[in-house]
């Protein structure tokens, strides 16, 4: 297997996916361009009837009132309600010190050519926060939170009708300003949008279904988003050191998520492999949530033999797994040596869960090889960082001549004068 910067021998499969995780859109594709048509010419209407068709909700109104967000707090049991507090304030403090690495720049790069850039939080962004099989509690902090802390004027959140009530006192406590139960592709549409109810957003962030995904897609241009992230991933990169039945629970806790979910397992030990794959079988005989993670297992599982330690760090940059877990005789130094990955974790303690819940760092990540070109989410993705230039007399002296020489080439007169104006009213 090549890719444009390592060469390697493919690896031995112990146990190979059984499907390819890239998927058949097209249907998808229509059935959200007929939702985002609609939304478009008919507003309220168009996201009420798909609530009715697809959620089975009949509400009268989208909007959760200050009514309703005091019941969901009350409802919140004290003990969700503080571990709920505690994985807010840990992603909080996070994105605090993230924030406090953006500084903002002037440097004058030539006598009298000063340049400079500042950092503007984005006016309104839309969070979409899954529904899903069962309370994602998390979602709305790792969405909302960050926002709150890069300083974004108003944020909007939309989740599914049905969703529990818990996920409701989740976007209050993260700092949502307005939320909204509507779901799927109509939220992505309204929000993007507007209708007479929800306001139009400048970015929308947060994971979901196919369908929210490809609506994100469709709408991408007159407003912004995150990324367009697929099921979730993790791979673990073990040598002989490795512990098989940490290894197997932590790859059945992501295929727990969606049958979809892509696990895998790259080791230079062959003994280690082969345990990890019994060890596999052994846990979902008793696993509550098999029903998802054996098919995810079935389907998108891996288990791949490598030759050496080089090997590993190769076919793992191929992967670039949306989670990656070290679990290496040194995993620091190994760390080091990685370059492609949503978010790393590093040694055997250090388990994709508390990521997942409440350890501080972002788990909404690049999945299916996006970690080759960009990272998960964070308080940067709320900022634009914009440039600016200012000149004097001295400044244009230098970079008058070589602008108007270079439009002059170019054969565009209109720039060519431009630049010489300045210049000749100086010397004038």
């Amino acid at each position: 297997m090549t890719d444009s910067n390592t060469s390697f021998q493919a690896p031995e499969f112990i146990k190979a996916p059984a499907r390819s995780a890239v998927a058949d859109n097209a249907p998808v594709e229509q059935i959200v361009a007929e939702v985002i048509a609609r939304v478009r010419s008919e507003g309220d209407l168009a996201v009420r009837d798909y609530a009715r068709k697809f959620d089975g909700s009949d509400l009268e109104a989208f909007e959760v009132s200050a009514a309703e967000r005091a019941a969901a707090l009350a409802d919140l049991e004290p003990q969700t309600r503080a571990d709920t507090e505690f994985a807010i304030a840990n992603v909080r403090a996070f994105a605090e010190a993230q924030l406090g690495t953006l500084g903002e720049l002037e440097v004058e790069i030539r006598p009298g050519v000063h340049l400079g850039h500042r950092n503007i939080p984005l006016e309104r962004v839309g969070c979409y926060v899954p529904g899903g099989r069962f309370p994602l509690l998390s979602a709305p902090i790792m969405t909302i939170v960050p926002a709150k802390v890069a300083g974004v004027g108003e944020v909007i959140a939309c989740l599914p009708p049905n969703a529990h009530p818990a996920m409701i006192a989740g976007c209050h406590l993260s700092g949502a300003d307005r939320i909204f139960r509507i779901g799927g592709a109509q939220a992505i549409a309204a929000m993007a949008l507007g209708t007479q109810t929800v306001p139009k957003v400048d970015k929308i962030v947060g994971p979901g279904n196919a369908f929210v995904n490809e609506a994100k897609r469709q709408v991408f241009g007159p407003v912004g988003i995150d990324q367009l992230a697929g099921p979730s991933e993790i791979f673990v990169l073990a040598d002989d050191t490795g512990d098989a039945e940490m290894i197997a629970t932590d790859l059945l806790a992501q295929a727990e998520h969606d049958v979809r979910t892509r696990v895998g397992l790259i080791t230079t030990h062959r003994p280690l492999a082969e345990a990890v794959l019994a060890e596999v079988e052994r846990q979902l005989a008793t696993l509550s949530t098999a029903e998802v993670a054996r098919p995810a297992w079935t389907d998108y599982g891996e288990i791949a033999l490598v030759a050496d330690e080089a090997a590993m760090i190769a076919y793992s940059d191929a992967v670039a797994a949306e989670h990656l877990q070290v679990h290496t005789a040194d995993p620091k130094a190994f760390a080091t040596k990685l370059s492609h990955y949503g978010s790393l974790f590093i040694g055997e303690l250090s388990s994709v869960v508390y990521s997942d819940k409440c350890s501080g760092t972002n788990h909404t990540l690049p999945t299916m090889a996006a970690g080759r070109y960009t990272g998960g989410l964070w308080v940067g993705t709320y900022i634009k960082t914009v440039t600016h230039q200012w000149l004097d007399a001295e400044g244009v002296k230098q970079v008058a001549p070589p602008a108007a020489r270079q439009a002059k080439s170019e054969g565009l007169e209109g720039h060519r004068r431009a630049a010489q104006l300045r210049l000749d009213r100086l010397q004038a």
